[in-house]
């Protein structure tokens, strides 16, 4: 009596693309699950494994600055990759308040990041993109931003004003 397969030729190639269909459909579906749900599960986790570095980043001199008057300055990212480029440039409202007092604000609004611009005029921050407006001590005057501007620590050092960099400052309260 001998033994024979149940199944025709024809059956048996049929089952194994079966199987090896079935098995790429597993892998093709790992991958795109893996796609749509890696960005998501790296922005939850970047704060945990994010390196906010901080640095002192000279501005200028002292006696390049006004009593009074608030200007635009930039300085480098604390953090630039090498291919950054332009972008590695940030920028900051600074204020001389006194002779050796220095007020250091960002100058991305804290509702979504748009860059504010100062008005000397009626002394204000404006947010051009939702109207987002904050008094010249950087506290919200008026429209969406949840939190006052945020402020630089400056200080004063062998005659130049430096200010303590930090990654780019956005609101920790996430608008709806």
């Amino acid at each position: 009596m001998s033994l024979q397969s149940d199944q025709s030729p024809t059956a048996a190639a049929g089952s194994a693309r079966r199987t090896f269909l079935v098995r790429l459909n597993i892998v093709l579906s790992a991958i795109i699950g893996a796609v749509i749900t890696l960005p998501g599960l790296s922005y939850v986790l970047a704060p945990v494994f994010s390196t906010s570095k901080r640095e002192w980043r000279k501005i200028g001199p002292v006696n390049k600055y006004t009593i009074g008057d608030t200007v635009n300055v930039r300085f480098e990212d604390p953090s630039p990759k090498k291919w950054a480029g332009v972008t590695a440039e940030s920028g900051a409202w600074l204020r001389r308040v006194t002779d050796d007092e220095f007020i250091a604000f960002s100058i991305n609004c804290r509702h979504l990041g748009c860059p504010v611009r100062w008005e000397p005029g009626p002394s204000l921050f404006m947010c051009p993109c939702h109207g987002g407006v904050y008094y010249s001590n950087g506290d919200v005057a008026a429209g969406p931003p949840p939190e006052p501007l945020h402020r630089y620590p400056v200080r004063v050092r062998d005659g130049f004003v430096e200010i303590e960099t930090s990654p780019i400052p956005l609101t920790t309260n996430h608008p709806v």
